[in-house]
Parts: structure tokens; C-alpha cells; sequence
């Protein structure tokens, strides 16, 4: 009984570390479509990233990570301001 409790207790613990993740965040500085497509071009080069979903006029950027795998925010700060913008707040959801 105690090993069928443990096995359970280890399937549910790694079950809950492979869903993907989805990060929100606002790019100050995004104005045009082709700002929007360089952006969305870099995320979707991260290995991390499954989708990537820009709204310009509410210069969101949606990104959701394949299973098991997520972006810091450091990377996603590092990304955006690479790119010549400066980033609002991140927001995670899983």
C-alpha cells in the first residue's frame, strides 16, 4: 500500500511540472506591425516557446512555453530590450 501511495505521490509531482506556462507581457515602444512581427520573431526563436501571440494595439505579447519548460523573466527582459523596447509587468499563468 505505502509503494502504490508513493508511486502516486511521484506521478502527481511530475505531471504537475510538465504543463506548458503562459507569460503576458506589455512591450512599451511597439508601434507598428513590423514591430510586432520582429517581436514575435525573436520569442518564437526561444527553444522554450511553443506560441506566440502579439496584440498591438494593446502591445501585449502573449507566450506560451512547451511542457516542462518556461522563460525567466531576466530572458524575457533581456529579449524585449534587445529588441529596442522596454517591458511592462510579466504576468505567469499555468
Amino acid at each position: 500500500m505505502r509503494h502504490s501511495l508513493l508511486i502516486l505521490v511521484i506521478l502527481a509531482g511530475l505531471s504537475g511540472s510538465a504543463f506548458a506556462e503562459t507569460i503576458t507581457t506589455t512591450v512599451n515602444g511597439m508601434v507598428c506591425a513590423f514591430c510586432a512581427t520582429g517581436i514575435e520573431k525573436t520569442f518564437r526563436k526561444q527553444p522554450e516557446v511553443a506560441t506566440v501571440r502579439v496584440d498591438l494595439p494593446t502591445k501585449r505579447v502573449t507566450i506560451t512555453t512547451k511542457p516542462g519548460k518556461t522563460l525567466s523573466d531576466a530572458k524575457i527582459k533581456e529579449i524585449v530590450t534587445y529588441s529596442g523596447y522596454t517591458i511592462g509587468k510579466i504576468i505567469r499563468q499555468k
